[in-house]
């Protein structure tokens, strides 16, 4: 399974949605783990995106379901990167 980066923002409509309700948070990763997509690791930061998510997927359109999915909702953005750990990407180099 690849790893993803995934840098998600609140619109005005998910600003309001998680200060009525904390906890949707906890259950839209259940709603993007039952489309096949693993949540490892999430963190909230101060900057230009609102959320961190490090995410496990089988394949580039799994992650782009779960992209459209929540952005159709019209309660956050994403960017979404594919990650390589620097350990497989030394050993790409090293490869001939």
């Amino acid at each position: 399974m690849a790893i993803y980066v995934m840098l998600t923002n609140l619109t005005d409509e998910g600003r309001k949605t998680i200060k009525e309700n904390p906890e949707r948070i906890k259950e839209v990763n259940k709603e993007v783990e039952a489309m096949g997509v693993r949540v490892l690791h999430q963190y909230v930061v101060m900057g230009p995106y609102d959320f961190v998510n490090i995410i496990e997927a089988p394949s580039n359109q799994a992650v782009a379901k779960v992209a459209v999915e929540l952005g159709a909702r019209g309660t956050l953005q994403t960017l979404t990167m594919a990650a390589i750990t620097l350990d497989d990407f030394i050993g790409t180099l090293k490869k001939k």
